[in-house]
């Protein structure tokens, strides 16, 4: 396989209830994988992501490590299926730098479950203890947002995910205050993100001083498959992960400006693994050279052999 390619990894709001079943029935190692994560958790996150509730699988102490469990599931039936695929970097979006770090065999499975389980649950308490939320402007540059947002009190720029899409998050009085102002100087539109807490925010001050403690003591593995990493949006040494893990609760994600620096070292190929198409369909805002595939049924394997493979 002489393509360079990059495996992308999705983040929190891609989980709905079913994700990854035909899969499941398909391949033995995605049903191993299932069950080592229920046998870790200690309790059946496979009949929670097969069967619901939707408001159970949706809030932020599931949801992350299902997407989490999920998506490398994925990759693993990918990886069986065609051993000579094999990612020259990897990056995720927030929770799918957990993923990532799996994928590239930094993080062992067993441990990410561990992790991610904590982040999921220490947001979801930062959520309740300091409430707030999130919305997303279209049709306005970052520094736009930036300049207009600097009176407002409690709120900050969470993700720059693509051209002409900003993502804020704070208070809920803030992100109201900020759409109004937003709305008024010239944003298309301003709509509020189904999430419950202000994610990527200094309000996850309390969920990122928890996380350090684990992150601090967790085995990180060398790996030759490279990295990108959300907070400095571009390729990071062995060195900065960790500090770059803690960090990323509280600052905003630099999805755009990482699949720029991916451009640059010339990837030819993007696979988007796991639950939902949204990483895909920002690709394409950002206007990627490279092609763009998903993985998030069984049939998408096919169009992986016959394109990226070709």
């Amino acid at each position: 396989m002489d393509k360079k390619c990059a495996f992308l990894f999705p983040g929190q709001g891609a989980q709905y209830v079913g994700m990854g079943k035909d899969f499941y029935e398909a391949f033995s190692v995605v049903r191993e994988t299932f069950q080592e994560a229920d046998e870790r958790l200690g309790f059946s996150l496979t009949q929670l992501i097969f069967e619901g509730p939707a408001e159970e699988l949706t809030l932020t102490k599931n949801s992350q490590v299902a997407i989490y469990v999920v998506s490398v599931a994925l990759c693993r039936a990918l990886q069986q299926q065609m051993p000579e695929l094999k990612p020259s970097v990897v990056a995720g979006l927030s929770l799918g730098e957990y993923t990532a770090l799996t994928i590239s065999g930094r993080l062992s499975f067993q441990e990410g479950i561990d992790l991610v389980r904590a982040r999921g649950l220490y947001m979801h308490e930062a959520g309740i203890n300091h409430p707030g939320t999130m919305a997303v402007c279209l049709g306005m540059k970052p520094e736009e947002v930036e300049e207009i947002l600097g009176p407002v009190e409690g709120i900050w720029v969470a993700n720059l995910n693509c051209p002409g899409q900003v993502v804020i998050s704070g208070t809920i009085e803030g992100v109201a205050a900020a759409s109004s102002l937003l709305k008024e100087k010239g944003a298309k539109r301003v709509l509020p993100l189904d999430v419950s807490g202000a994610f990527h925010s200094g309000l996850m001050e309390e969920a990122k001083e928890k996380l350090r403690e684990k992150i601090e003591t967790v085995t990180l593995e060398n790996s030759p498959v490279e990295l990108v990493m959300n907070v400095p949006g571009n390729y990071v040494a062995e060195e900065d992960i960790r500090k770059n893990m803690v960090q990323q609760v509280v600052s905003p994600v630099l999805w755009e400006k990482g699949v720029r620096a991916m451009e640059e070292r010339e990837i030819e190929c993007f696979i988007e693994i796991g639950c939902g198409k949204t990483l895909s369909g920002m690709l394409r805002k950002i206007g990627v050279k490279g092609e763009v595939f998903s993985i998030e049924k069984v049939e998408d394997l096919e169009t992986i052999y016959q394109g990226a493979m070709s």
